[in-house]
This record gives structure tokens, C-alpha cells and sequence, in this order.
């Protein structure tokens, strides 16, 4: 069977690194907040461009931290996407705001710079340029919209470790990043992680108190939560990075595969900007028949996906709950369309000829 991600496969290919890292944790008798998170968020400053880097428990907990640090809460709205996973928007409500959702970009598959405007009233605060399936979003346009209207701009980057937008590493161009290291990402944990990002110094060290109890000293200076990195976890994703640049390169040249064995077929292959480098966290094609497509290779143990199959505004859980543009159609229409085909870095040559066969054997 060939899965649509694989977590196992990874841990398999940095095995003996792992073991003995996660050995070395446990014989140390600190296992929270302890030096592997100080290493690792070091590290990934480094690796991203930032001043800063902060562990936290997931990606949602990031994106949720970040907007209690800019005061962001009951009353205020923020602008995202409704084509995203359900975190980024759970993340809006955690704080008590409300989440606008507004269209995407029918190419790219990320937040469309021209919905803005109509998103925009007195009780915005910020917004959220999620970067879907590894493929930055078009920072440009939104980062002069946000800084012609005061608003901060949060990335949601828990797709796209280690892309790059006009060559500025994603996670760095924003107020804040924000990245989910659940174990299918492209730099995954053995388990929940995240990672929050930032320029602004004492931005920084509000979020790094805010994710234990807002605490300085243990006194409790804001209103904070419980959203610790462990070790072991910190610990897994230092070895991890050390490997991602080149664990992206092999998703690049999986995709190139794809896109190459594929052209000739009725479907609508993934596109990049020609100054941003995607890192493929997905490859998404665009077929007139889903359903069908996904069953037949089911049939041919090749487990190929959808994300996401519904936007969150059409959630029973958020209905009436999220505000929306008048206009969601391409975000309506895109999710009937969709299909993510198998795509990490362990991937053989081989699973790929079958996949790619197999596509084939579908169109004739």
C-alpha cells in the first residue's frame, strides 16, 4: 500500500539519530523546556532568518499564542482563509475573535490579495496568510494592505517549512510564524509540536511567557495558558533539521516527476510563482472527476487524499459562527476538484511509477 504521507518512513531514514537523541533525553531527567528546546529554538531561528523562535505544544496552540500576544480577542475580527485546516480558524476562536474568511486564488490555492478590502471593517485586527500545501502565499499585496490598514499579519506556515517567498524564508516576513510540527509535516515530531517565529524581540518573549501561564519568575505578569515544548520532542525535530533542506530538495524532485509523467493528462497540475520555491508538503492536482479517480486507486492500494475535502465555513461546528465574503465560490468549487497524490521524501522511484501508472490506466 502506498500511503499519501509517511511518517514511519522518515523516522526509519534518521532511525539510529533518533534513538540515540531520544536515549539521551531520557537518561538527563529534564524533560520540559529544558536545553534540547533552547538548542532547537535557536536553531530554527537561525534556519528560518528570525531574531527569534519559540516551542510550543502544536501548531494550533502557535497561531493561538500569537494572536493573545498582539491582544487580539473578544470583539476583534481576523482575516483567513476557509480553505485550510480547521486549526488555523479553531485557533481565532480560542481567543474569543472572530474569524472573516475570504476566497482564494484559484491557481496558487491561497488567500486571494484582492478579497481583502471587502473583509475589512473597524473590529479588524489582523490577518492570517495561511501557506497551503508547501506554496507560500502572496505576501506582497497582503503585507501593504495590512501595513496600510495597521494590521498585524500572522503566517500560518505549518505547511511550508522552509519554503521561500521572493527568498525570504516563510516564517520571517510576517509579525509572526507560526508552524505545526505534527509528525506528516515537513519537519514532523514524533508526536504534537510547534513553533512560533518572530523579528520582534519582545514580541518574542510575551509569547515565550504566554505558553506557560504568562509567567516571569513564576509570577504570572498575562493572562497565559499551559503549551510546553517537551524534550523529546524538541529533541526529534533537532535531528530532523538538520536534514529538511534536503529532505525538501527530494519532494521538489518528486513533484518534478509527477509533473513531468503527467502533463499529458486532462488534470491541472500544481503551479509556483516564479520567485517563491515551494517545498511540496502536498501535491495537489485538480481532476473534473474526484471521486471516481480516488476509488479507482484505492483500488491500487494507493492512498491519495483530499485537503480539504470541506471548507470550514460549511463545518456543522461553524455554521453561523464564522463570518464570511458574499463571494467563497472558487473555495466552493475547488474542494470537488481536488485530489493530493502520495508525495514524501521516502517515496520510492518505483511507488511513483506505479502511481503515475496507474493515473494513466485511468484516462484511457
Amino acid at each position: 500500500m502506498i500511503l499519501c504521507s509517511n511518517p514511519s518512513e522518515q523516522f526509519k531514514s534518521y532511525q539510529s539519530e533518533i534513538e540515540q537523541a531520544v536515549t539521551r533525553v531520557l537518561r538527563s531527567n529534564n524533560y520540559i523546556l529544558g536545553e534540547q528546546v533552547r538548542f532547537l529554538e535557536k536553531e530554527f531561528a537561525e534556519y528560518i532568518g528570525t531574531a527569534s523562535a519559540i516551542g510550543v505544544a502544536n501548531g494550533t496552540d502557535a497561531i493561538e499564542i500569537a494572536l493573545r500576544a498582539l491582544d487580539i480577542g473578544f470583539g476583534d475580527e481576523v482575516i483567513s482563509v476557509s480553505h485550510t485546516a480547521v486549526a488555523t480558524i479553531a485557533a481565532i476562536e480560542a481567543v474569543g475573535a472572530k474569524a472573516v474568511l475570504v476566497d482564494i486564488d484559484e491557481t496558487f490555492y491561497t488567500l486571494n490579495p484582492n478579497c481583502l478590502e471587502e473583509a475589512l471593517s473597524k473590529r479588524t485586527k489582523a490577518v492570517i496568510a495561511v501557506h497551503l500545501y508547501g506554496n507560500p502565499a502572496d505576501l506582497d499585496p497582503i503585507l501593504s494592505f495590512c501595513n496600510k490598514e495597521n494590521l498585524f499579519l500572522i503566517e500560518d506556515a505549518s505547511q511550508a517549512h522552509g519554503a521561500k517567498y521572493n527568498g525570504k524564508k516563510l516564517g520571517s516576513v510576517g509579525d509572526i510564524g507560526c508552524f505545526s510540527c505534527y509528525p506528516t509535516k515537513n519537519l514532523g515530531a514524533i508526536g504534537d509540536a510547534g513553533l512560533v517565529t518572530s523579528n520582534n524581540v519582545e514580541l518574542a518573549n510575551k509569547i515565550r511567557m504566554i505558553r506557560e501561564y504568562g509567567w516571569k519568575d513564576r509570577v504570572s505578569i498575562f493572562r497565559g495558558r499551559n503549551s510546553r515544548l517537551d524534550e523529546l520532542q524538541a529533541a526529534v525535530l533537532r535531528i530532523k533539521l538538520k536534514y529538511l533542506d534536503n529532505d525538501n530538495q527530494k519532494r521538489r524532485n518528486i513533484a518534478k516527476i509527477y509533473n513531468d509523467e503527467l502533463s499529458s493528462l486532462p488534470l491541472v497540475l500544481p503551479k509556483t510563482r516564479s520567485n517563491d520555491e515551494s517545498v511540496f508538503h502536498l501535491f495537489v492536482i485538480q481532476v473534473a472527476n474526484q471521486q471516481n479517480l480516488l476509488s479507482f486507486l484505492k483500488q491500487k492500494d494507493i492512498m491519495a487524499g483530499v485537503h480539504y475535502p470541506l471548507p470550514v465555513h460549511l463545518h456543522p461546528a461553524y455554521i453561523g459562527r464564522v463570518l464570511s465574503s458574499k463571494n467563497l465560490s472558487v473555495t466552493e468549487d475547488i474542494v470537488k476538484k481536488i485530489i493530493s497524490l502520495p508525495i514524501y521524501p521516502e517515496l520510492t522511484i518505483q511507488d511513483i511509477k506505479l502511481i503515475t501508472n496507474a493515473m494513466h490506466k485511468f484516462f484511457k
